[in-house]
């Protein structure tokens, strides 16, 4: 693995990005639009807002990580773009570390404007560290893009990435803990739920909120959160072949 290579992949998907307004919409615009329409729609219940909120802070970047970095891989695969570069002296570790380089800058730039507007002119309060559920954040679209990554290589178009939305974020997002207390679910779907990544990602936000301590539940998720990604991340290499599809 070549430090300048993953550098000049990571610049590429850099400048692509740049250069498609409409996907830095999705990233960047819509995760801070979303927050404040959460805000202005429990307007005369502030108190939902405040218990909801940092939870939403730490999982929206996971969601649209997932979106964007599977379709823009799948594009990269389909278009013969990944090819092209896996022919050149470039290792699938370059490739795949330029890539989550691009994507990982691109979550810190969305997670901090999401937290800036949450925390800023939302009045979003927290008892603990805000800097510590930024973080938190940061991992949860970390985890987004590893498995947006991974998920690209079972899809052959557009359309058939954006369906992964309802099929595997979707679930999850219901199934975290964030709707209903898993303890309250019925015993089938609380099952379920202990083998979804999100459901840690949601169990590492929720004390980062509240003025206990961080506890076992705590580490476990962040334990977890990391090691699906570099999991998946792993697996994104082992997919990518010399002949795409």
């Amino acid at each position: 693995m070549s430090a300048r290579r993953t550098l000049a992949v990571g610049h590429r998907v850099l400048t692509q990005l740049r250069r498609d307004p409409r996907t830095l919409a999705l990233l960047l615009v819509v995760p801070c639009l979303l927050m404040v329409i959460l805000r202005y729609a429990f307007e005369e219940q502030e108190q939902v807002f405040q218990r909801v909120g940092p939870p939403l802070v730490g999982l929206l970047p996971f969601i649209t990580m997932f979106i964007v970095t599977s379709i823009a891989m799948l594009r990269e695969r389909t278009s013969g773009t990944l090819e092209r570069m896996m022919s050149m002296p470039v290792a699938k570790l370059d490739l795949l570390g330029g890539y989550a380089l691009a994507f990982g800058a691109v979550a810190v730039v969305q997670t901090a404007l999401v937290a800036a507007v949450s925390f800023g002119p939302l009045g979003l309060e927290s008892e603990r560290s805000t800097l510590l559920l930024v973080v938190l954040a940061l991992l949860n679209a970390l985890l987004g893009m590893s498995l947006g990554l991974f998920a690209s290589a079972f899809a052959t178009s557009e359309f058939q990435a954006v369906q992964f939305m309802p099929a595997v974020v979707l679930p999850q997002l219901l199934l975290c803990g964030l709707f209903v207390a898993r303890e309250d679910m019925a015993r089938w779907l609380e099952a379920i739920s202990a083998v979804l990544p999100l459901t840690y990602a949601y169990d590492g936000v929720p004390p980062a909120t509240p003025p206990d301590a961080l506890g076992a539940r705590f580490v476990v998720g962040l334990v977890v959160v990391v090691g699906v990604t570099l999991g998946a991340l792993a697996l994104g290499a082992a997919s990518m072949r010399r002949r795409s599809g």
